[in-house]
């Protein structure tokens, strides 16, 4: 029987989703994957990109274990692709590659400002509350007035980990510098705009509730941005998701004013157009109040307005990053293709190469949205079987061997049940459920039963 040597590069749950399905598809051939990740453990993500108070959205960590755990796809990790691995080592070991790399930095915002000190990337801050190996240790937390620009779950994350307090946090797996500088935050006030109406916002339901059941922080919203339009009117009776979210800003605007020693205040119909600075350093924003177009879009009035602020977060989107060998959109952040399957410069489809995820599609839609992103792009991988690669080497043996050669230091599924445990450990012995363990060297010795430095 034909066998296929698939290497999948990302472990986050597009390529985990990828090839679990893969594996549990009918097919005329047999299969062996093999997933690499550039960070120690899997999981991508949900593990670095989902705030820690978010146990529910969190749980998915449990269904994709379970596709690791039945032992028919193989995890390396700390395995940088374009350095310890490269498109040309793939095609000497495997019949087809899939790109699963995701969408971990920041959208460009193009305003007069934004490159002030105290103006930051929502993907940074997340990556170091989520206690991303590759990011600085401290983060400065020394703004009472913080602005967030965005309307979408990440600019209500931020917003919401900046105002909660620290202690408040304690329940989660948040790490312990993560912990410790939040604790010193002086914040008071916390401020997230978004160009259009509350009608129009592209947070869910479940994320606007738990704003209002952070421990100590009022919710602040403002009448005038209540004045709904036909188009909004129409969206509210349409769509049950918006109907909610309505209903549940409404009941803030009946509460009576609070006493919580922080707050947050959601703006909507306001455009940023200038982070204002004075040393270098952020002091303001200006802002433009929009109005309706009447066909769910907004228009400028030309009333601007100015808040002061210390600190200012973009959220308003991902953006995928370039790999070694392989075609780039650089436009829109995502490796050019057709269905999964990647295109050269001329729109021709290049022979065992494919991608998947937000690498492929861009940084819209839930993680779920990625198991039929990967059915698409798996149905290509799995028509193209007389243009697969040919590769020298395909025992699974040669690949272990080569990055043994070249002194990298994997990680594989055994060790993340290691790391797993020790986190686990460190949580009980504080009290806690988990503490997530932040340094590379100290994941990957934990992955692989060597002391701690």
């Amino acid at each position: 029987m034909t066998k296929l040597r698939l290497a999948i590069v990302g472990a986050g749950p597009a390529g985990i989703y990828a090839a679990d399905l893969l594996i549990k598809a009918e097919r005329a051939f047999d299969v062996s994957i093999d997933l690499f990740d550039h960070l120690p453990a899997p999981y991508g993500l949900v593990r670095y990109g989902v705030a820690p108070d978010h146990p529910r959205i969190k749980g998915i960590i449990g269904a994709l274990r379970e596709v690791l755990d039945r032992g028919d796809i193989r995890f390396f990790g700390n395995v940088r692709y374009g350095v310890d691995l490269t498109l040309d080592d793939l095609k000497k070991h495997y019949n087809a590659v899939i790109f699963a790399t995701g969408a971990v930095k920041d959208a460009e915002l193009d305003i007069p400002g934004i490159d002030l000190d105290g103006s930051y990337g929502a993907a940074e801050f997340v990556s170091w509350f989520d206690g991303h190996p590759d990011v600085p240790r401290t983060w400065p937390l020394n703004a009472r007035e913080v602005a967030v620009l965005g309307n979408g779950n990440v600019a209500l994350d931020v917003a919401r980990i900046l105002s909660k307090h620290a202690d408040d946090l304690l329940v989660t797996e948040i790490p312990s510098n993560v912990y410790e500088g939040l604790k010193a935050s002086p914040v008071t006030d916390v401020h997230v705009f978004g160009r259009r109406g509350p009608a129009q916002v592209k947070f869910t339901p479940l994320e606007l509730r738990e704003l209002g059941e952070v421990n100590d922080v009022d919710i602040v919203v403002y009448d005038e941005d209540f004045d709904l339009d036909p188009a909004s009117e129409a969206a509210i009776a349409s769509n049950k998701q918006v109907m909610v979210i309505n209903r549940v800003m409404n009941q803030w605007r009946t509460r009576p004013a609070g006493t919580a020693s922080r707050r947050l205040h959601l703006h909507f119909y306001a455009r940023p157009v200038e982070v204002l600075g004075a040393d270098g350093a952020v002091t303001g924003l200006r802002y433009e109040r929009t109005a309706p177009d009447a066909a769910g879009g907004v228009v400028g009035t030309g009333e601007f307005r100015e808040l002061p602020i210390q600190a200012l977060y973009r959220a308003v989107g991902y953006f995928g990053s370039p790999l070694d060998d392989v075609p780039f959109d650089s436009l829109h952040g995502v490796i050019p293709n057709r269905e999964g399957q990647v295109l050269d410069d001329h729109d021709a489809v290049i022979p065992g190469v494919y991608a998947t995820g937000w690498i492929k599609r861009g940084p819209v839609g839930l993680i779920g949205h990625t198991k039929s992103d990967a059915m698409e792009t798996l149905s290509h991988v799995v028509r193209d079987q007389a243009n697969w690669w040919s590769p020298a080497s395909p025992d699974e043996a040669s690949v272990v061997e080569l990055l043994e050669s070249r002194g990298v230091i994997y990680t594989t599924v055994d060790g993340w049940h290691y790391l797993d445990q020790y986190e686990l450990g460190l949580g009980e012995a504080a009290g806690r459920t988990r503490i997530k363990v932040v340094e590379r060297d100290e994941m990957v010795a934990v992955s692989n039963q060597q002391p701690v430095a």
